[in-house]
């Protein structure tokens, strides 16, 4: 609880002038009000940070609320059998289908989190005519990996989803063997999609949340080399996990590259937000380095797409080296 208590400590510090000011009461009141909210504000912050990086004590779902860093487990769903597909066709203005920023590390990424820092006018969204139904998905590169060694084809390349589905009330990870061949690998539950086979890790339920509450998403995925990898989806005070076996498409071996939005829930849908809405993206990466990564333009992998234009992009270095940037209507 040191992390939440020194969070607490500097958000008195920065509005200590209020409280100590010879005001009113009358006056003194609302002051005190934003006072406590600001520091509420920045406790749930630094707890939905430190949980998205505590490891859960076992492959399943589980949920946790604040101020606790410890997982609860709950039984896992069965996540959708859609296919939230990879990239197709030529790039267009608006964000999705290839047409998307990557935080490229020049080392194998074991975790990203993708934030909106900064979320203004988004009023309404819709998908198919439907309120409140878009995806978060944050996704791996094409990758080369030895899920692919019974691909007959040659072109086999693996791929990895963290994704939060809003319709299906489902947190879970998508598996992709991109071109595998028109015959999926046996058993294991792969389902074949225009030639390449891609199956889902168990699901954990998650509420439908309104797309006004978007700056307070935070999805985060994790990848360990012979154990599992894992989706954290934070919202207020709630955070939702599950995992599974690295082993499907062997991420942790060649995750390089890393891609978050909020898009369409599915199918290459579209989600379409309302006139003047504007977002900015974070991707923060855990990779072994400070060294700030590459802001690589036209490399998003998911099919599924919105109706916001890309401004520009930047980088930051340190301990969380991360990309940032922006899209709007």
């Amino acid at each position: 609880m040191e992390l939440f208590g020194a969070a607490r400590e500097r958000a008195k510090k920065t509005l200590g002038f209020i409280a100590m000011a010879s005001l009113p009461a009358a006056l003194s009141l609302p002051f005190a009000a934003a006072a406590h909210a600001a520091s509420a504000d920045v406790a749930h912050e630094a707890w939905r940070a430190a949980i998205s990086h505590t490891a859960t004590p076992s492959e399943g779902c589980f949920r946790a609320t604040y101020p606790s860093l410890k997982w609860k487990q709950v039984v896992c769903k069965a996540a959708p059998a859609r296919p939230y597909i990879p990239r197709h066709g030529a790039h267009s203005q608006t964000v999705g289908n290839g047409d998307d920023y990557a935080a490229v590390s020049s080392t194998f990424t074991s975790s990203a989190v993708g934030t909106f820092p900064t979320v203004s006018d988004v009023t309404k969204e819709t998908d198919d005519g439907e309120s409140n139904v878009y995806s978060l998905q944050l996704n791996s590169n094409f990758m080369t990996t030895a899920a692919c060694n019974g691909s007959t084809t040659g072109d086999c390349l693996t791929w990895e989803q963290f994704v939060y589905s809003s319709s299906e009330e489902a947190g879970f990870m998508q598996y992709w063997l991109i071109d595998y061949g028109n015959k999926c690998p046996s058993g294991g539950g792969w389902s074949s999609y225009e030639g390449s086979c891609y199956k889902n890790s168990a699901a954990v339920t998650v509420p439908t949340i309104a797309i006004t509450a978007l700056g307070g998403f935070k999805l985060s995925g994790t990848a360990v080399s012979g154990g599992n990898d894992t989706l954290v989806f934070t919202n207020g005070t709630k955070a939702y996990s599950t995992s599974g076996k690295d082993s499907v498409v062997y991420l942790a071996t060649a995750w390089d590259q890393s891609e978050f939005n909020v898009i369409g829930d599915g199918g290459g849908s579209e989600a379409k937000f309302n006139k003047g809405a504007s977002i900015t993206v974070e991707i923060a990466l855990t990779d072994g380095s400070t060294a700030a990564p590459k802001c690589e333009g036209d490399d998003g992998t998911t099919g599924e797409t919105n109706n916001l234009t890309l401004g520009s992009c930047t980088t930051a270095s340190g301990s969380a080296p991360s990309i940032k940037f922006t899209e709007s209507r």
